[in-house]
């Protein structure tokens, strides 16, 4: 298992913007492909954006050209910047290694308000 602390949550009004960060330390992290995971209250767990060890992103349909995920293995961090935020992406963010999953973590809530 890693741990991993994640932080930058808040409550903002529709349209504004946030910045989440993920920290851990070790090579397992840093040579891992990592999630930004949401879940919503009722509703399943889904993947928000990706990154793997080399740099290459994925996203969700639903954030594609509003988040951007970055890491710096130095830091031992992975961010995800989130703009134009609507009231569906109020959940609780949590970062996570993709696929096989680490333990989950505390996470940290994000709310949008209309």
């Amino acid at each position: 298992q890693v741990q991993r602390v994640e932080s930058g949550g808040g409550v903002v009004q529709t349209g504004g913007s946030l910045r989440l960060s993920c920290a851990a330390s070790g090579s397992t992290f840093r040579f891992s492909t990592i999630g930004w995971y949401r879940q919503a209250p009722e509703r399943q767990r889904e993947l928000v954006a990706r990154i793997s060890s080399g740099g290459s992103t994925v996203y969700a349909d639903s954030v594609k050209g509003r988040f951007t995920i970055s890491r710096d293995s130095n830091k031992g961090t992975v961010s995800l910047q989130m703009n134009s935020l609507k009231p569906e992406d109020t959940a609780v963010y949590y970062c996570n290694r993709y696929q096989e999953n680490w333990t989950w973590g505390q996470g940290t809530q994000v709310t949008v308000s209309s």
